[in-house]
């Protein structure tokens, strides 16, 4: 192959692809589709889920406490019994997002076994399709998998309902598997590790499941399982407008199969200004705890934080990794389930230190921001402040971070598909203003 770098194309690459930024003022273009005021661009109505951050009043953003919610419950009262009497969360949240009600222990008991039923994978799967080639990039191989899994399915462009709800509860069932052996593949054709595929055991939760397929001992700790449950259950769903899911509605609004909009889905999570954001959250952290001396002094923290801000230390971008959000500005309710869970798992071991250092950049870091940058948006930490630290603590390895945030948002990404197909009847089709003067066309031999 030729290297594209001695073509033209790439000498002009920069100019060719910049819109006069004058434009985009002139049209009143939504960039990013949000609102001058940092609000989102209103493109639908949805009955799944409602995230707040904020109050308008009279056309001013007013900071409120962040509120989420799936099918109008808040998340702290879907977790609040978490871990009691063996009690697991995600699956029945799971049940809520596709069903539109809370199950009952029956119907529960039912959606359990409808999940194990479809572990499995094709024949040949792993060796022919995760393992070979393995891919450095996890998420990768998880949209790549979930387009091949279209290949097994005889009804694959059926838009039925039973077929949709077939194939959301085949996807939240064997991204998990997926994933644990993705990551194997990697540490083999990468690391020269041996490959581990540890059998599933039917009746485990989906984070028992994780764990004991994870491990190369299999064991962990009811405690483990139900830290892992309440990760999986915060991330599972985030209103139509977060990026991810908004792809998926989105490629679900041209009438596509739902293979090719879920792994549109994984696609955009996979990348750093979404799911893929906690790996520069767990560098900062890192680079906060090799440079700060004494981790329980504000004025050595806030320095260090000072010098991010002013781009003068980690990547010299000034940005401080795990605080703000485009919807939350007095709290993120997931941070603070996240954070609190934490601290109970953490209290008397190794890791109560570390979780201190994270609470004390949390409450330092809008001071720093203001004093450096003056008064703006309000921010608060958000989850990415605390789930990088909680996987870490549970041993599981900095790539599968994004994987398992993406086998618990498949059941919001179902649900959004299946709201799309019933309720949007029309392709999303947004305008873009073309820039350009209309130029006469120039023959071949008259082109300098």
């Amino acid at each position: 192959m030729s290297d594209a770098t001695q073509l033209s194309l790439y000498d002009r690459f920069q100019e060719i692809n910049s819109v006069d930024p004058a434009l985009v003022n002139q049209y009143q273009v939504k960039r990013g589709l949000r609102n001058d005021d940092g609000t989102g661009v209103v493109a639908g109505v949805t009955n799944i889920c409602s995230v707040h951050g904020y109050i308008v009043s009279d056309h001013e953003v007013v900071a409120d406490e962040g509120i989420l919610s799936y099918r109008g419950y808040s998340i702290e009262d879907l977790l609040k019994d978490s871990g009691s009497d063996q009690r697991y969360c995600f699956e029945e949240i799971c049940y809520l997002l596709l069903n539109g009600d809370l199950p009952t222990q029956a119907e529960l008991a039912q959606f359990v076994e409808a999940l194990d039923s479809q572990r499995e994978l094709p024949d040949g799967f792993t060796s022919h399709y995760i393992m070979n080639p393995a891919t450095r990039d996890l998420m990768n191989c998880l949209s790549r998998s979930v387009l091949l899994l279209y290949a097994d399915d005889p009804d694959a462009e059926s838009r039925s309902p039973e077929h949709e709800i077939r194939t959301a509860i085949s996807l939240i069932s064997r991204l998990p598997r997926i994933s644990v052996l993705a990551y194997y593949a990697k540490r083999v054709a990468f690391f020269k590790d041996s490959m581990i595929m540890h059998r599933f055991v039917p009746g485990q939760s989906t984070a028992e499941t994780i764990l004991s397929m994870l491990r190369l001992d299999r064991s962990f700790t009811a405690e483990e399982a139900h830290m892992l449950d309440i990760m999986l259950s915060l991330h599972s769903e985030h209103g139509g407008g977060n990026n991810s899911t908004f792809a998926c509605r989105v490629l679900t609004s041209s009438d596509t199969d739902p293979y090719s909009a879920y792994s549109a889905a994984l696609g955009s999570l996979k990348g750093n200004r979404h799911g893929g954001a906690n790996a520069k959250v767990l560098a900062m952290q890192n680079d906060i705890k090799g440079h700060v001396g004494n981790w329980d002094n504000d004025d050595e923290v806030a320095a260090y934080l000072t010098r991010i801000v002013e781009k003068d230390a980690f990547d010299r971008t000034g940005l401080i990794y795990g605080i703000g959000h485009a919807v939350y500005t007095l709290s993120d309710p997931r941070a603070i389930v996240c954070r609190d869970f934490a601290t109970k798992l953490a209290a008397g071991t190794e890791h109560e230190a570390e979780l201190d250092l994270l609470k004390r950049i949390e409450r330092l870091a809008p001071e720093v921001l203001t004093q450096v940058k003056g008064p703006g948006k309000q921010v608060c930490a958000n989850v990415d402040m605390y789930s990088g630290f909680v996987y870490t603590m549970l041993g599981i390895p900095e790539e599968m971070i994004t994987p398992l945030f993406a086998c618990a948002r498949i059941a919001g990404w179902a649900a959004h598909r299946f709201e799309e197909i019933v309720s949007g009847k029309r392709i999303m089709r947004p305008a873009y203003m073309a820039a350009f003067n209309s130029r006469d066309y120039v023959p071949m031999d008259q082109r300098g």
